[in-house]
């Protein structure tokens, strides 16, 4: 298991946050992960 520190954008905004996961796993799966937990947060 690794920890990723993601930058996302949302609403003109960045947000970094944490996504945890193995070395195999792709960049797109990771940025989603990334982009679903920040909407989770500060989503509308």
């Amino acid at each position: 298991m690794i920890e990723i520190i993601v930058t996302v954008e949302l609403n003109g905004k960045h947000y970094q946050t944490n996504v945890i996961g193995y070395k195999e796993m792709s960049t797109e799966k990771i940025e989603r992960l990334a982009k679903q937990q920040v909407f989770k947060q500060w989503g509308e």
